[in-house]
């Protein structure tokens, strides 16, 4: 029964931890990458925007940045933090 008990908190930890908000003042390029529909080029791009003109403000600030509309902005909301 421990061991049961073990394994599931392992996995709500793990699952909790996979579904993590990834914040775009302060990730990696390749944490952006992990956006779904935010690519290598859009994820540099990404750091690229904030390293010249600082950090992002709202997530609508992302708009600022080269291929990133409205359409995917709405699309990866959820999955982005400030």
């Amino acid at each position: 029964m421990k061991k049961i008990l073990t394994l599931c908190l392992i996995m709500m930890m793990w699952t909790s931890i996979a579904f993590a908000a990834v914040n775009i003042n302060t990730a990696s390029q390749s944490a952006l990458e992990a956006i779904h529909g935010v690519g290598p080029a859009k994820a540099a791009a990404i750091v690229k925007e904030r390293e010249m003109n600082g950090q992002f403000t709202s997530k609508e600030d992302l708009m600022r940045v080269k291929g990133i509309g409205p359409k995917l902005l709405e699309k990866i909301m959820d999955d982005i933090e400030l």
